[in-house]
């Protein structure tokens, strides 16, 4: 059996990247991880903050969604290490939440979307489901350090 989260209020809400845990990362206080996220596509710019600063996490999703301004030229290399660190400090600063990724076992974590299928499962499970990858390394990597 596998544990799938998508919707907040689900059980497993609380790994979704608009779940409105603020942590601490960078110099910067972010009210989510897709603002930390969809930020770091536009270091040094002003959409950098305009995300940092958006109301919502669907606000700052929208903004870093928008090609209408030039991602930073590495992104496509990064995007993957950036998501796993945010994850992972969300992680570490919200104990419950840690306790809830150790308490899936070995379980597989799914992204339960229908339209993403780079970080979700997609709409026919063919999707790379990367969010889970990446929630499912930490949790190893948590249990390897005690």
């Amino acid at each position: 059996m596998s544990i799938k989260f998508y919707k907040l209020k689900d059980p497993y809400g609380c790994f979704s990247n608009f779940s409105r845990y603020p942590f601490t990362l960078d110099g910067d206080d972010w009210k989510t991880t897709e603002h930390y996220f969809q930020a770091q596509k536009y270091i040094g710019t002003p959409r950098y903050n305009e995300i940092r600063d958006a109301e919502t996490p669907r606000i700052a999703a929208d903004l870093g969604r928008d090609r209408s301004l030039p991602l930073r030229p590495d992104w496509e290399d990064i995007k993957d290490a950036v998501m796993k660190k945010c994850v992972l400090q969300k992680i570490m600063e919200y104990p419950s939440i840690k306790e809830i990724l150790l308490n899936t076992g070995d379980k597989e974590i799914i992204e339960d979307s229908l339209i993403d299928y780079y970080w979700g499962c997609g709409k026919d499970g063919t999707g790379k489901n990367m969010l889970g990858k990446i929630l499912m390394e930490i949790r190893d990597e948590i249990r390897k350090k005690g």
